[in-house]
Order: C-alpha cells, then structure tokens, then sequence
C-alpha cells in the first residue's frame, strides 16, 4: 500500500496478530491514520470474524463479512501458517522491519509461537509489543479466555443494564470491543510510540481488556466506596433527574428520548409539548415532585408524546434547551442522521469481492490532516505476495517455494 506522508503514522508498520473484534478495531485506527498495518491470517485457523454475519447481499464466504470488513480497513492481509517449521524465521524477518506487534490472545499462545515479548524484543530491541488479553498476562485469572459479552457480566456493567426486578437486559452488543478496550489499546501504544521517539526504548503494553471496560463504572464504583451505595438497574431513570426517559411517538415503533435536567428545562418541555392542562399544575415545577411521583409523570408524557411525529418533537424540544433525541433504527442512523451527514461519517468503497459496501469513517477528526479510511478490508491473504517482495524482498522463486510448502496458508 502507498504510504501518504501527510498521514500521522506514516511510515510506521504493524504486524498484527490481532482477530476478532477488540483487537482488530484497535489496529484499524492506526491503519486509517496512515500506519502500514500487515495482518497476519491462516486459512488454517481463520479469523472468527470473517464468519460473522451480516454477509454482503446474504451470501456467506471469508471475504463476504461486514463485520470483518468494518473492523479491518485499510490494512493489508498476508497468510501464513504459524505452526509450519518454516514461519518463525519469515516472520521473524518480518518483525525487524516493523515498529508495532500486536496480538489478543489468551497468554501463552504468541510464546508457544517463539513470539512472546522476550522473543521479540531479542529480534527487535525496540519494538513497541501489544498484549490485549482478557485478564493480563500476570495473576491467578490469566489464562482465563473471554470475550466482550464475558467481560460485561464479569466487570458488573451487564448487572446494571435493564429493568428493576427483571433479568439483566445487557448493552445489546459486546460493547467493549467497540468503545473502551480498543481505544484505550490504541492511545498506549500512540504513547509508546511517541515515547520511543524521545528515547529510543520500545514497550511491552500489557492490557487486560477487563481494566478498560471497568473504568467505564467510575461514578458507580465512587458510589460505592464513598457512599457505602450499591447501584443496582434502574431502566431509563436517573437518580437526580425527572422526567427522564424514552416515549413512544406516531408510527409503528417509533421513540423519542428526553432528559430534563431542570426546573427551567420542564417549562421548556411544557412549551414543546403544547402546554396540556395536566403539565401545568404546579406540583410539577419542582424537581422533588417530578422525582417522588415519577412513575405518574412518565404514564402522563407517554400520552403527550404519541400524536407527534419524532424527528419533529426532537427538533422542536432542541431548539427550546431540552436534552431530546429520536431512538433511531439502523436506517434511520445511515440515512437520516443529519449530524453524521454533516460530519461524512458514512463512506462508500469498492471491495474485490463484495463491490461498493458501507463503511464508516474514523470516529474523529484532525483539524490540519485528512485522517479518512484509505481502503476497504482486505481479501484473505490478497496481500501476501506484495508485502513479501516489498518487505523481504524475496524473488518469485523464493515465495513459490514457500507457497508449495504451504507455510503460506
């Protein structure tokens, strides 16, 4: 792949032994910011995620997963099979050339590959080495395997997602391997990275994917230990806060979310809302009231809220000061959300084998530098051959030995 030098992580390259979700969205980020990121496959053990559904026009095949697609642009797939005798050494050669390895394996599992962290570091004194396991490579749950629906109901965060008196209703997708763990991962190593170039010494980044997920509990957490509380599900509710909730609107399953975070934000709401007689009884105007009688107030807003179109209300509430937005469905998110519009979050790239597909853009921007998803996902091992040229420079005889041997699989 060319290398844009405009790019922030131009010239630095990524051998990534990453899979499935966490991991693989953590490499992405860099490979969007312009680092040259080789991901390292097998036909032999594939990626889980180029299993997943949903599959590009329902036709199942490795290369046909939206999933995988969206958690590995811009990088390049090379094939090799770890257990051949003959992989260590090539991909030893590969890591002197490289800056980063990353990998979120269970512990144990790059050694038995000769690619622990001590390996590496003899083969390159400064590399900057990733291990995003579930629980660290240290203590007594080290060798425990999980993934991001183990780490919300470990961490508690699924404990407290639903409603009272029922079963935990969880965050209706592995929201770890989303949001904390990938970006936590990729803000250690842009660290290490930055510190390498200050001193010259590499890193080893031992994540425990648990750590992220449980920062995401702090005010639960400070709860507890400061005031002896234990949070338990409390639905849509806020302690503070009245009417806080999600109410259903005209049409078939359509809702509007809304948050009153004031006394001056309930008149507000009243305004919105036309008014009705029962809104302005001034039991309402203060805060305490709406919080003590909250189970009244909210059957009263589910009757004010239904005749009115959602996007409408939305709009009507925003520009009034209330905290209010549409629950959107995935259309909805694609083709109507004026804000990701704005920001051309959504990007349309040709793919070898599925064609034109959706993808999304880097969650940021940089105010001097077109940070942008440079291609879409890679065919398996598509790349194999050009980054073994390029990076070892090996002739055509030389692969064709390898690919006969079948260390290239």
């Amino acid at each position: 792949m060319k290398s844009d030098s405009r790019l922030p992580l131009s010239g630095i390259r990524v051998l990534d032994f990453c899979w499935l979700g966490a991991g693989s969205y953590c490499t992405k980020l860099l490979a969007d910011m312009g680092a040259d990121v080789i991901k390292v496959e097998s036909a032999a053990r594939l990626d889980s995620l180029r299993l997943a559904p949903p599959y590009k026009d329902g036709v199942s095949g490795v290369n046909r997963s939206g999933y995988f697609a969206d958690r590995n642009t811009s990088k390049r797939s090379i094939t090799i099979d770890m257990k051949h005798p003959r992989a260590l050494a090539l991909v030893k050669r590969l890591i002197e050339d490289s800056d980063v390895i990353s990998n979120n394996f269970t512990p144990g599992v790059m050694q038995k590959f000769g690619l622990g962290y001590d390996d590496v570091r003899k083969m390159k004194p400064d590399i900057v080495y990733l291990a995003m396991s579930m629980a660290g490579s240290e203590g007594p749950e080290r060798a425990y395997l999980g993934y991001g629906a183990s780490m919300v109901s470990l961490t508690g965060l699924h404990e407290l997602s639903g409603l009272p008196g029922r079963e935990p209703a969880g965050t209706g997708t592995n929201y770890p391997d989303h949001i904390p763990n990938p970006c936590h991962a990729a803000f250690a190593l842009l660290a290490a990275l930055r510190h390498r170039r200050r001193t010259g010494e590499g890193q080893f980044i031992d994540l425990a994917q648990v750590e992220p997920t449980v920062a995401l509990l702090g005010p639960t957490l400070l709860d507890l230990t400061a005031n002896g509380r234990v949070q338990h599900r409390q639905g849509n509710r806020h302690a503070a806060l009245a009417p806080h909730g999600v109410y259903p609107c005209a049409g078939e399953d359509r809702w509007i979310a809304i948050a009153v975070r004031d006394d001056e934000g309930w008149r507000q709401l009243r305004i919105g809302l036309g008014s009705p007689s029962w809104a302005m009884d001034a039991r309402w105007d203060r805060a305490e009231a709406r919080l003590a009688h909250a189970d009244e107030l909210d059957d009263l807003l589910t009757l004010a809220t239904r005749p009115h179109d959602a996007t409408a209300l939305m709009a009507n509430l925003q520009a009034l000061g209330v905290a209010a937005g549409v629950v959107q469905t995935a259309r909805d998110v694609v083709e109507h959300d004026p804000q990701l519009a704005h920001r051309g979050h959504w990007v349309t790239l040709d793919h070898p084998e599925m064609g034109t597909a959706l993808y999304n853009q880097p969650p940021f921007r940089f105010s001097t530098t077109d940070v942008q998803v440079r291609s879409a996902a890679p065919l398996l091992g598509q790349h194999t051959r050009e980054v073994l040229r390029e990076v070892l420079n090996l002739s055509d005889e030389q692969y064709d030995d390898l690919l006969a041997d079948d260390v290239l699989r």
